[in-house]
């Protein structure tokens, strides 16, 4: 069981109602457990965090780029409320450790997954807008995506939380008239916790690696890492 206090010291924010605070924490696998369940599971703080982030997120990418088409506001607003975007926000302030889950849930490292962790914050910030407003929400939302839209303000070619592997494919068509090749360098570890590790080539020569549990994330941290310093050395040789 977590520690309210824990949790509002690192959200940075006092519920009014405490009860909103349980619920978003509450995943459906919590109560199949309880024979009278006195919280609801966090599904439509989910619902309603989504709406109350498309907005925020909408607005702040209107604000920063003015010039920017619908399309490209798309783009940007997609990777910031995706899934593994959201995953890694929660990250940040370990909000797996505060869930409410079933033993199946635990069993099968729910704290970790993607998809509960993205919802659970989605469910805090509908918890935040019903608990004092859209401004607290706001801040919160800030508070919880500020290395990204930090990352965007910098660097607004590359993707946020998105698909690193397209944008480097694109970004390589585009420069170089080529396309990447990954290549699965190394598999370890039991069959339950394999570890992969990725290297992306472009002409013969690594240009990124990764690893990751899937050889997918492997070959999306590869390109993530490949990117970064293509168009760190792109912007270095244009100063230049």
């Amino acid at each position: 069981m977590f520690v309210i206090e824990d949790v509002q010291g690192t959200l940075g924010y006092v519920f009014h109602q405490k009860t909103l605070l349980y619920e978003a924490l509450t995943h459906r696998s919590f109560l199949q457990a309880e024979t009278h369940p006195t919280t609801p599971h966090n599904e439509r703080l989910e619902f309603l965090g989504d709406a109350v982030l498309g907005l925020i997120v909408s607005e702040s990418l209107v604000g920063m780029f003015p010039h920017s088409t619908e399309g490209e506001l798309s783009k940007l607003k997609a990777g910031l409320i995706s899934r593994a975007t959201l995953a890694k926000a929660a990250g940040r302030v370990n909000l797996g450790q505060w869930l409410r889950l079933g033993r199946g849930e635990e069993v099968s490292l729910g704290r970790a997954k993607h998809s509960l962790l993205a919802n659970a914050l989605e469910a805090l910030i509908g918890a935040v807008y019903l608990d004092s407003g859209l401004e607290s929400a706001r801040t919160l939302i800030h508070r919880l995506l500020d290395p990204e839209f930090l990352e965007l303000r910098d660097s607004p070619e590359l993707p946020v939380g998105g698909d690193w592997k397209s944008r480097l494919q694109e970004w390589m068509h585009k420069h170089d008239g080529t396309s990447p090749r990954y290549r699965l360098i190394q598999e370890s570890g039991p069959d339950h916790q394999k570890v992969f590790s990725v290297n992306v080539e472009n002409r013969g020569k690594v240009i990124g690696q990764g690893q990751g549990r899937t050889k997918k994330e492997a070959e999306q941290r590869a390109a993530e890492q490949a990117l970064k310093e293509v168009c760190r050395q792109s912007s270095g040789t244009t100063r230049n």
